[in-house]
């Protein structure tokens, strides 16, 4: 063993052959190891709704990946549209529930929204949306 580790030192070809090899392992792993946002629906209708109640939807998403996922942000169109996610991160194939409460006291008819989720995952960007129609 004392022979090879002497070779390598000695002889800068196999040191960066040794080099190269080690930085590509690790750049392979690290590309590989990330959280994954998968969501098992990212479209719901509400329906029919009176004005002024309140919607809440409830969409699971599972952490598909190898390194636990972290939800960092939740956009929204509007302030008639409100978001409740996971402070803490979730573990690799474990699952999770964005909740999401839509106002309907200031809108009326047709409503077709989306809330963008933001993340540590691979797909770091991710939109989910729901639709229906708010009666007078």
């Amino acid at each position: 063993m004392e022979n090879n580790q002497l070779n390598i030192s000695k002889n800068p070809s196999n040191f960066r052959r040794v080099f190269c090899l080690s930085l590509f392992v690790i750049l392979a792993l690290s590309i590989h190891a990330q959280s994954k946002l998968k969501f098992v629906d990212t479209k719901k209708s509400f329906g029919l709704v009176k004005k002024g109640e309140l919607v809440k939807l409830e969409y699971e998403f599972i952490n598909d990946g190898n390194q636990p996922l972290v939800i960092t942000e939740a956009k929204v169109e509007c302030s008639c549209t409100s978001v409740d996610f996971p402070k803490n991160p979730i573990p690799p194939k474990q699952k999770g529930v964005v909740i999401i409460t839509f106002d309907t006291k200031t809108v009326y008819d047709r409503q077709d929204r989306t809330v963008e989720i933001v993340s540590n995952a691979e797909n770091s960007s991710q939109k989910i949306r729901f639709k229906g129609v708010v009666l007078k």
